[in-house]
């Protein structure tokens, strides 16, 4: 397993997991049949999870229509059509005018392979929208491009969405039906943290924010799911920045618990390395 070359996902999305792959998959169920990511994001973990069968949910519509996209539209059309408007915009690590040009274009038209087109070149290359669902991250001057690295990601993610049964929905977690989950089947969460906020979780961005009343209605459900005879995998940080989840710390006692080594580069709630206690709680 340590030597396992994970697939990155295209997305830069903020608390991907990519970094942590070799330190949870392993500790992952050997078969798993049905596995939903919850929290799907990025979908580091769901295309790099070994099961008969991925569910990849996300209450972000953007995301989930973008992968959606990449899943069913053959993979010379998306490279196409990402080709064609890097040249029709101009764009370019230096050219604003044509970025800014680009983003209204696709704020108007809202096509799924514009907004990951749209996130190469700009700030960090992060989604984020304001209460619209209108993307607004600035542009990512003198740094952001379509790079080769950045192709080859694409190129690889393609490659595997389209020859696995990985399925996507875009529910609020509350409303995802789990009744037909049992033995042999998993859930990954990967919630918004209630302690650390990012542009996912803030409230302002078009999407719900995250607070206490969700936590609570996460950890019945994983509760539920336990009674179920369903594996799950839950994580999050105990403290941050000093701050401790005391409504995690209360309620995790009675499953186990496994310290994980964290680093968030790309996270707008990034400390330095030791500040953030990451765990992963599991009920097997």
């Amino acid at each position: 397993m340590k030597d396992r070359k994970f697939l990155k996902s295209p997305l830069n999305y903020i608390g991907g997991k990519y970094k942590l792959l070799p330190q949870l998959i392993p500790l992952f169920p050997s078969h798993i049949e049905t596995f939903v990511d919850l929290f799907s994001g990025g979908c580091n973990v769901g295309i790099n999870v070994c099961a008969d069968k991925v569910i990849c949910n996300d209450i972000n519509t953007k995301i989930i229509d973008m992968f959606n996209a990449f899943q069913t539209i053959d993979t010379r059309e998306v490279l196409l059509r990402i080709n064609n408007k890097i040249a029709e915009y101009g764009l370019s690590k230096t050219n604003e005018a044509g970025f800014i040009k680009f983003r209204d274009y696709y704020n108007k038209t809202q096509n799924p392979i514009d907004l990951y087109t749209l996130t190469c070149f700009s700030f960090n290359y992060q989604f984020r929208f304001n209460s619209n669902l209108e993307y607004n991250n600035p542009f990512g001057r003198n740094r952001s491009h379509f790079s080769e690295n950045m192709l080859r990601n694409l190129l690889a993610c393609l490659e595997e969405l389209k020859k696995r049964e990985i399925s996507f929905t875009a529910k609020d977690f509350t409303e995802l039906d789990i009744s037909s989950l049992g033995r042999g089947d998993m859930v990954y969460c990967d919630p918004p943290y209630l302690i650390t906020t990012g542009s996912y979780n803030d409230g302002s961005r078009g999407f719900k924010d995250w607070k206490e009343s969700q936590e609570v209605a996460l950890y019945a459900l994983l509760d539920k799911l336990h009674a179920q005879g369903v594996s799950f995998a839950l994580s999050n940080v105990l403290t941050h920045k000093g701050t401790c989840n005391e409504v995690l710390s209360k309620w995790c006692g009675k499953y186990i618990i496994t310290y994980l080594n964290n680093d968030y580069s790309n996270s707008s709630y990034n400390t330095q390395k030791g500040e953030s206690l990451e765990v992963l709680i599991t009920n097997y």
